[in-house]
């Protein structure tokens, strides 16, 4: 079983950058959209009007939720790099008919294939980035520093090409713009085509269809673990979405003068890299730590709901933005944590699509209170969501993450010579037992818990059988490369 492991963690800490280095590029590359900035004034150029720039709206939010969880699957049963450089293409074809578009129809095309390149896109990052943690280290404690190394690159690149592409539209036209993105997104697929991805959600020969699809919705709907995580990341998702959405509103309302809105903007992009950079140097695996962020994550939109100082509102906004982009990336970790690698990358997708489905009536709700009564009542829409968030984040904390010792230490630090069995075995604790309930040596207790488990969790039921085939394959690979050894010759295996 612990041949499994691909290398010690001494070794792993020399290759994991090197090895994510082409991932970090293609990510940057893919951020870098200089057409962003000038989106509006170049709408208003070719025709749109309030209305159609909300009927576009509506034809982009209807496209990611649709495609998002079918190539999630799709990266699971074929290769999530494939599933990335698609991403890069479409997004690269996003720009092409965008800057050829001179009508709205033809716009809001390149709006859906836009919302194509972002639904592939989502939860196939991190699932890679996981993934990579993983084969190279042999546990997930590294993901949260690794996957905020990721948004830093994505957060300087977005900031980086809002300001170039702001004044290359200014010394040319805003079309330009568009055509200049297309080479970043090629790039992209280039330096993703040098990335090694990592190969544990091929463990085992592909099942079929159908069963992949009811094992990856049972694992959202049935694993208590993984709803809980679910709500979490898509709490934070809709969240971190409503600021960047309707954060500018505050700074209308409050009369903020033109010059506000670059600084204001500035500090809202830079929680993204800020946040990823914080992610793993925080615990909030810790109770205390999670309570000083759930104090924080409420009192902020607090702040906006009773504040009509600006630079307290600007406060407020980019302090909450931050908490979510930390918090984001940490219970990301939990949900990798409690899925086996052949359906990660299809659940983690389920959470953008949650936060969708969620952000409709959320926005509903948001937008007739600040349109009836200000968007400061509107404010204490915030308030509620966070802290039903901030609650979800104590409960978790309060569970604790129940790891054990690496696989590769004493026996006698195995969870399962040192404590009795839970009642209702989780999905985590099955995975921390899975080595000697497959050969053979896990106390009765365990396995009964274990057996009881498997038979009501098609997620943990998957994984197992995606083990028990990697360890038939390397016996059998071993049995041939002994049985074709030359007799009586050294062996170099």
């Amino acid at each position: 079983m612990r041949s499994l492991r691909t290398r010690p963690p001494s070794t792993a800490q020399g290759t994991l950058p090197r090895r994510l280095l082409p991932l970090q590029i293609g990510a940057g590359l893919q951020g870098f959209m200089l057409w962003v900035p000038v989106e509006k004034l170049f709408q208003t150029q070719i025709g749109f009007d309030a209305a159609s720039i909300g009927l576009m709206a509506a034809a982009y939010a209807a496209v990611v939720p649709l495609f998002e969880v079918p190539t999630g699957i799709l990266a699971d049963r074929w290769s999530r790099t494939g599933m990335l450089i698609i991403a890069s293409t479409a997004a690269a074809a996003s720009a092409l008919v965008g800057g050829l578009s001179h009508n709205v129809v033809t716009y809001i095309g390149a709006a859906m294939i836009l919302g194509v390149y972002f639904a592939t896109n989502s939860g196939t990052v991190d699932s890679v980035v996981y993934d990579t943690v993983v084969e190279e280290t042999g546990g997930s404690d590294l993901y949260e520093k690794w996957i905020g190394r990721v948004r830093v690159v994505e957060s300087a690149a977005f900031a980086g090409s809002a300001l170039v592409g702001g004044l290359v539209a200014g010394w040319m036209t805003p079309r330009i713009t568009y055509m200049l993105t297309i080479p970043f997104a090629l790039a992209a697929v280039v330096a993703l085509t040098r990335f090694r991805e990592p190969q544990l959600h091929r463990a085992a020969e592909p099942v079929a269809l159908r069963r992949h699809v009811a094992t990856t919705i049972g694992a959202m709907t049935r694993i208590r673990t993984v709803r809980r995580m679910l709500l979490v990341a898509a709490l934070t998702a809709l969240l971190s979405q409503a600021v960047f959405e309707f954060g500018p509103l505050w700074l209308v309302d409050l009369d903020a003068p033109a010059a506000a809105y670059g600084p204001y903007w500035a500090l809202l992009v830079a929680t993204l890299g800020l946040g990823g950079y914080l992610a793993g140097r925080l615990d909030l695996d810790r109770a205390p730590t999670a309570a000083a962020f759930a104090l924080a994550l409420v009192a902020a939109p607090i702040l906006l709901a009773t504040s009509h100082v600006l630079p307290l509102v600007a406060l407020g906004q980019t302090v909450l933005a931050l908490l979510l982009a930390i918090i984001g990336i940490h219970a990301g970790r939990l949900l990798h944590d409690a899925v086996p690698s052949g359906i990660r990358a299809g659940v983690s997708s389920g959470a953008g699509t949650f936060s969708w489905l969620l952000f409709l009536p959320f926005s509903l709700v948001f937008g007739g209170l600040a349109r009836g009564h200000g968007v400061h009542w509107a404010g204490w829409v915030l308030v509620g969501v966070t802290a039903v968030l901030a609650l979800l984040m104590l409960v978790v904390a309060a569970r604790g993450r129940r790891t054990v010792a690496d696989p590769d230490v004493e026996d006698a630090t195995r969870l399962s010579t040192v404590a009795a069995p839970p009642v209702g075995l989780a999905c985590r604790e099955l995975v921390t037992v899975v080595s000697d309930y497959l050969d053979g040596v896990l106390p009765a207790q365990w396995r009964t818990r274990v057996e009881q488990h498997l038979g009501g969790c098609d997620g943990c039921s998957a994984y197992i059988e995606q083990i028990r085939a990697a360890l038939d394959v390397l016996a059998q690979l071993d049995v041939e490369s002994r049985t074709s050894a030359p007799s009586g010759g050294p062996r170099t295996g």
